[in-house]
């Protein structure tokens, strides 16, 4: 693994505006950053990022058998009650998901570890599935990466195979909803809905916000037309803290995610996992949190923290880090594993899973070890050949 720097297209920010990618720039710093690029092998890639993540994943799915059934792991998991039956049932009647991304710390030597589970809104999609394809592509044509340069990703491929399978469990009218002001979010559902558009299933795009509630509890568009099926790109759990979401389990709203990716997005996933597969190579040791001062060596995240918000590092060397953000509440403990440096720059491996299938990685890059809101998206590519590059330090 390797960051190796490379001339940027000089027509990327006009390809970005005619597909729609218009949060490439965010508060006038670049959110998609072409100038360098992270180069992988192919051993790499299939051995330490693409076979630990279906791994990883079956090890996720075999667990929620177990947490919906027990009352005990629910309350662990901060699950409100009010929820829990309708979590269950939705498992029980294996309502069918569309995706999820594994976050993982990989210096390209040692196993890929796992931060955490983004199953439930999984952002950074379109720049991994489409527009680094275009980047990879168009880079290769112009010489500046070898013509057998390649990428691990055949992300769009599932989603558009995946929604086909989706089809014909989903009742109809189909919306695709995200909060009206996000673009990043807006832009992402409008990806989504050209996937499913792709595999002949049709759907609306609405802000969350205008989304009704009929007197009978059910969920309505702009049109007062009862909604049949809703992928929302929202958070389960700000849902349930919300009014609103009290109609859900009584709405007969078929929610993509489905309710049961509730007990996957939460961090208190982790302890449990590390509890059933302690050692595992690509687990790090995490428990629940009991509150107090942090020991030396574990980083504290809360259950339903998101974009590195509210994370606190407590390192071996005693070094201290601490990001701010709105997230209170129950929390985990995780072993400190600490993202490489490359020439100060730390990436977080994404690891796309659509369906149950491992297919496309996503790289995220920040400053700090902490990978928050604002770190950029870097492309990625599978080179075998030496270039010049700035190696692992």
């Amino acid at each position: 693994m390797r960051r190796v720097p490379i001339v940027e297209r000089g027509d990327w920010q006009a390809q970005a505006a005619e597909c729609g990618f218009r949060f490439h720039t965010i508060d006038g710093a670049r959110y998609w950053d072409e100038r360098s690029y992270y180069a992988f092998s192919l051993a790499q890639i299939e051995h330490d990022l693409e076979d630990p993540s279906v791994e990883l994943h079956d090890m996720a799915m075999g667990l929620v058998d177990e947490i919906v059934g027990s009352e005990s792991l629910m309350e662990r998991l901060a699950i409100p009650a009010h929820y829990r039956d309708w979590i269950a049932e939705s498992w029980r009647n294996r309502e069918p998901h569309l995706y999820g991304r594994l976050d993982f710390a990989y210096d390209g030597k040692g196993p890929a570890k796992l931060y955490e589970l983004n199953y439930d809104t999984p952002t950074s999609l379109f720049e991994a599935a489409f527009f680094q394809w275009q980047w990879l592509e168009d880079q290769r044509a112009s010489g500046r990466l070898p013509r057998d340069a390649d990428q691990f990703n055949s992300i769009h491929e599932a989603l558009v195979e995946r929604f086909g399978e989706l089809m014909a469990s989903l009742p109809p009218p189909l919306v695709f909803a995200a909060v009206r002001e996000s673009e990043e979010d807006q832009g992402t559902i409008a990806y989504l809905r050209d996937c499913a558009a792709q595999a002949g299933l049709h759907g609306a795009a609405m802000a969350l916000e205008d989304i009704g509630l009929s007197e009978d509890g059910r969920y309505t568009d702009l049109d007062d037309t009862v909604i049949g099926s809703l992928f929302k790109l929202y958070p389960l759990e700000d849902l349930f803290a919300d009014d609103f979401g009290r109609a859900l389990p009584k709405s007969g709203l078929r929610l993509i995610e489905p309710p049961w990716k509730a007990v996957l997005s939460n961090k208190g996933l982790l302890p449990l996992l590390w509890d059933r597969h302690r050692g595992h190579p690509n687990l790090l040791a995490a428990e629940f949190d009991t509150g107090g001062e942090l020991p030396a060596g574990w980083v504290r995240k809360p259950l339903h923290s998101r974009e590195g918000a509210n994370i606190e590092l407590h390192l071996a060397d005693g070094a201290r880090l601490h990001s701010d953000g709105p997230y209170a509440g129950p929390a985990i403990r995780q072993a400190a594993h600490p993202l490489p440096a490359f020439d100060g720059h730390y990436p977080m491996v994404g690891s796309w899973i659509v369906g149950d299938t491992a297919c496309g990685i996503g790289i995220r890059e920040d400053d700090s070890r902490i990978t928050r809101d604002s770190a950029r998206f870097v492309p990625h590519a599978i080179v075998e050949a030496d270039a010049p590059a700035t190696f692992y330090a």
